[in-house]
């Protein structure tokens, strides 16, 4: 599994009318508070869908994730060490950054 995968299928679930309000919704215009963040038009449910999916992912693949330009895929990137988390028993061994 690679972070690329996770993303080319989180675009093609992508909707444009989600990316536009979600975009309004978080002030991304300039000079707001989220200026300059993308998004591609995925709901929360849908993240969480493809973090379970990919939560296999190793830690190289999931900092990919969390490097991206793209809000959902930060959001995934993020969620996939929650469920790495909640599933180690050694929880120490997650810390990477």
């Amino acid at each position: 599994m690679k972070a690329q995968d996770l993303i080319n299928k989180a675009k093609k679930q992508a909707s444009r009318k989600k990316s536009e309000d979600l975009s309004r919704f978080f002030k991304t215009g300039p000079g707001q508070y989220g200026e300059g963040d993308i998004f591609i038009g995925l709901m929360v449910p849908q993240i969480r869908l493809l973090s379970k999916e990919y939560k296999n992912l190793s830690l190289i693949e999931i900092k990919k994730l969390l490097q991206s330009k793209i809000h959902e895929i930060r959001l995934a990137g993020l969620l996939i060490l929650v469920f790495k988390y909640q599933d180690k028993k050694d929880k120490k061994s997650l810390i990477f950054i």
